[in-house]
């Protein structure tokens, strides 16, 4: 990866963390508040917030209920109330893990694919998952329901329960609360559709 991709990166994944620390102030919640509202920790929202840590989809989606917001909202330069919205290809807000990735945390990239409609009830985004190893793997589990339709590569799902090998035009539909997981188990990168729904 070239080190200008590193730095947008790195620049857009402070952005969330601006919008973060601005939200939170307008509400007037500490980050004890924000933490007991999450369940994550004040260290971790603090760096967030600081740009630090690149926050995965399901820390996300926990940080826009609690501040009662849609997920889009950390992805949006502008907002639209139109029942079309319409974002093309150059206006996708891709977020990266950061150069020096640290063990537990997700290290897949994703890119927001609807990033203007306020209040939706889905969220999509294309998702490239590294080769990983099953030791390296993050579990997480949020409300809602995911859907998956994997475009390219082999990709594990994995809950408590049940371990599932994707390829190339498999789908997985499943409710999110479980505790849940993917890892890239092929040659090179796969690459994924993922929609997540979150009850309101």
């Amino acid at each position: 990866m070239e080190q200008n991709d590193d730095i947008n990166l790195a620049v857009k994944a402070l952005k969330i963390g601006n919008k973060l620390r601005e939200l939170r102030l307008k509400n007037q919640y500490t980050l004890q508040d924000l933490a007991a509202k999450t369940d994550l920790s004040k260290p971790f929202i603090s760096q967030i917030e600081n740009g630090h840590v690149v926050p995965p989809i399901a820390t996300l989606l926990k940080l826009a209920r609690a501040l009662n917001v849609g997920m889009a909202y950390f992805f949006q330069d502008e907002e639209t109330t139109d029942k079309i919205s319409l974002t093309r290809k150059h206006e996708r807000v891709k977020i990266d893990r950061r150069p020096h990735h640290q063990k537990g945390e997700v290290n897949y990239v994703y890119e927001a694919l609807e990033t203007k409609k306020t209040n939706k009830q889905m969220e999509p985004f294309l998702v490239m998952f590294p080769v990983q190893e099953t030791s390296d793997m993050v579990f997480v589990s949020h409300e809602g329901e995911e859907f998956l339709y994997l475009l390219e590569g082999k990709l594990e799902f994995r809950s408590i329960e049940r371990v599932e090998l994707l390829e190339p035009g498999d789908s997985i539909y499943f409710e999110s609360d479980i505790s849940h997981s993917f890892r890239c188990v092929g040659d090179k990168p796969a690459k994924a559709i993922v929609v997540v729904w979150s009850k309101k």
